[in-house]
């Protein structure tokens, strides 16, 4: 696969393409380097013809707009966020460990990367368009093509309009200091930070603004929570739980499962992340499921929509050990205990306590 990828990227799935790097491979650098960040697609990669793209916004507007992307950069005052993007499939693996996750990627802790996006933030383009009474949900629509049960049709998922208009929703045609490489979405992506990358359309064609939710079915099936007690054959789908923001998680980057360690003091380090309106606060490790804790260090909190990496130092003695991770927000919520609460049939949102097993000599 000549992509321009990473070599040790994990290929999931060639048609459509999803890959993603190791956890530590990803844990490298702050900005994850557009070599090592992850690629989820439902559907065909486009090649699109720059001169001939419009970004047209439609539905509950007052003034419908079709915007090439030299409009969208000369017309609108640029901004940047520095914003983590992860699948809800991250962690699916050890979901599927305790009962099969059929038809669905087996993501590890590989779904997620990290990126400074340039771009126009939403608001500004949605505020010349004119917002009619009574819009709620701002749905996008993507160029790529996906065949499902005899349809074809792009990408496509919806926001509240509440966060739509918030500064850091971007509509990005820039990452890390380059325009948007094709397989991130060129020439124009949505960034919602904080939310499931789902909702961060690529290739992005169509903006409508609108009383309801996305009928995509990427918002009104696929990215859908059910509880651990309900099977795939009896799911309503519309008991299910729109996805939205990303639940608080945390990540041993190394050492590696399974790695065979000396004796002795060992660096630990790892990643956390925090969706809606909370920071992450502390990050704590254990060796004796759960007993006792030791507190990680942080790096200084400097963006409001990244991780944020930790390490520690545990002195080891030879053994076998399950090194436990697991994180505080600012609102005093911390993570579950066992995947088991957590299961669903799907495998969205793992953010239970990550393990890590290791043997030390």
């Amino acid at each position: 696969l000549n992509i321009g990828k990473h070599p040790d990227m994990v290929v999931y799935q060639e048609n459509p393409l999803n890959l993603g790097a190791s956890p530590e491979l990803v844990r490298q650098s702050f900005i994850t380097p557009e070599v090592h960040f992850f690629v989820r697609n439902h559907g065909t990669v486009p090649q699109v013809n720059i001169y001939n793209y419009r970004l047209s916004v439609t539905g509950m507007v007052r003034s419908p707009l079709k915007l090439s992307l030299p409009e969208l950069q000369s017309e609108f005052p640029p901004s940047t966020v520095i914003a983590t993007l992860q699948c809800a499939g991250h962690r699916r693996n050890e979901l599927a460990a305790i009962r099969p996750i059929p038809g669905e990627l087996p993501w590890s802790a590989n779904a997620i990367g990290n990126a400074l996006w340039r771009g126009v933030p939403l608001r500004d383009v949605l505020k010349v368009a004119g917002i009619e009474a009574g819009a709620q949900h701002i749905a996008f629509t993507g160029l790529d093509e996906i065949d499902k049960d005899t349809e074809s049709f792009g990408f496509g998922g919806s926001i509240p309009l509440e966060k739509a208009l918030e500064s850091e929703v971007l509509l990005a045609y820039e990452m890390n200091g380059e325009p948007l490489p094709r397989l991130h979405g060129f020439p124009l992506r949505i960034v919602v930070p904080g939310y499931i990358g789902a909702r961060s359309v690529k290739w992005l064609a169509n903006i409508n603004v609108q009383e309801q939710p996305s009928t995509n079915y990427f918002q009104q099936k696929a990215y859908r929570l059910f509880p651990p007690h309900v099977q795939a054959e009896e799911a309503d789908w519309e008991q299910g739980t729109m996805l939205a923001d990303l639940p608080l998680n945390s990540v041993i980057c190394q050492p590696r499962e399974g790695e065979i360690l000396r004796a002795g003091p060992t660096a630990i380090n790892g990643y956390a992340i925090t969706g809606k309106g909370s920071l992450v606060e502390r990050v704590e490790l254990s060796l004796d499921e759960g007993v006792t804790w030791k507190e990680a260090s942080i790096q200084p909190r400097s963006h409001s929509w990244a991780w944020r990496f930790w390490k520690a130092t545990l002195d080891l003695h030879p053994g076998q050990y399950q090194i436990i991770i697991r994180t505080w927000d600012s609102s005093g919520h911390t993570q579950p205990v066992d995947t088991k609460q957590i299961w669903n049939w799907k495998g969205y949102l793992n953010h239970a306590w990550h393990r890590v097993s290791v043997s030390v000599h």
